[in-house]
């Protein structure tokens, strides 16, 4: 079991990775975690490195496709980190990424906690303590070189890939009325169309989101108010490249545009800005 000195070492080695956009074959193989809850104990330890309140959770790995790309076989929660979080519209910098994909997803904002407790909670517990649905780009990547081999537990102490997000502005309709099985958001990205699907995410992104909220209880995490849960990419990885620009939006909603820009550049770690006025969307740049 591995004890605090080596949690906070193999911490310190992934961060310093994040930062410096580098990457390493492996941990050594007595800072490797072994199971689950030495792999987010790791994980914590990163996020305890920032000066910031949490934005919020991300889900790896609830689709089919997600699974393949990292080569896992279940879900996994990881931890967005404020000064990972672009604006919507804004422009994601490509510098060390690996991965170079952008995923597109559901998100859903908090307006009450769920502390832990002994019995699981339900998809309806889970959704009522939910404010507000809104449309998300992820753009993963790992700080392992060889992410597909690297295994389970070390992906989650990784931070389940966690890299750079944009969140859109909250739908405006009643979402609660929708069948977010069968949404099917529209992406575009270089003058093609693509179509995501609801079902891709765990089945249901509401399913993904009362399972995370259970990882959590399990850990003897709170989700908390204001943190922001996304579920999962509703489509198999998209390849990006410098210059990019993506739209998303969803569909029968009503609104909901948005787009991420993208830049080859060595920019400054994105400030935390969260989601900005106007229509659901996700959006930006990609450099």
């Amino acid at each position: 079991m591995l004890d605090e000195d080596q949690i906070t070492a193999a911490s310190r080695t992934l961060l310093g990775h994040w930062q410096a956009g580098t990457k390493l074959d492996n941990l050594e193989a007595s800072l490797r975690p072994r199971d689950r809850t030495e792999a987010y104990a790791i994980q914590a330890r990163i996020a305890d490195h920032s000066n910031a309140e949490l934005f919020g959770w991300k889900i790896a790995a609830t689709s089919e496709a997600g699974q393949k790309h990292i080569n896992v076989d279940g879900p996994m929660a990881g931890r967005i980190l404020p000064d990972t979080v672009i604006a919507n519209g804004g422009t994601a910098s490509m510098a060390g990424n690996e991965m170079r994909v952008a995923e597109p997803e559901f998100a859903f904002r908090m307006a009450a906690d769920l502390p832990p407790r002994p019995q699981a909670y339900t998809v309806r517990e889970v959704l009522d303590a939910v404010g507000t649905l809104h449309p998300a780009i992820e753009i993963p990547d790992s700080r392992f070189a060889d992410f597909v081999s690297a295994g389970p537990a070390q992906i989650i102490a990784d931070n389940a890939c966690a890299h750079l997000f944009v969140l859109g502005a909250p739908t405006s309709s009643n979402w609660r009325e929708l069948d977010l099985v069968e949404q099917r958001p529209l992406i575009t990205l270089r003058g093609k169309r693509y179509i995501g699907h609801g079902r891709n995410v765990l089945g249901d992104p509401r399913i993904a989101l009362a399972w995370l909220a259970n990882e959590l209880r399990q850990l003897g995490i709170t989700l908390k108010a204001g943190e922001v849960v996304t579920t999962g990419t509703c489509h198999p990885p998209l390849p990006i490249q410098s210059g990019d620009l993506i739209r998303g939006r969803f569909r029968g909603t009503g609104q909901g545009i948005g787009r991420i820009r993208v830049d080859r550049g060595f920019s400054r770690r994105p400030r935390p800005r969260g989601d900005v006025g106007g229509v659901p969307a996700f959006a930006g740049t990609v450099n």
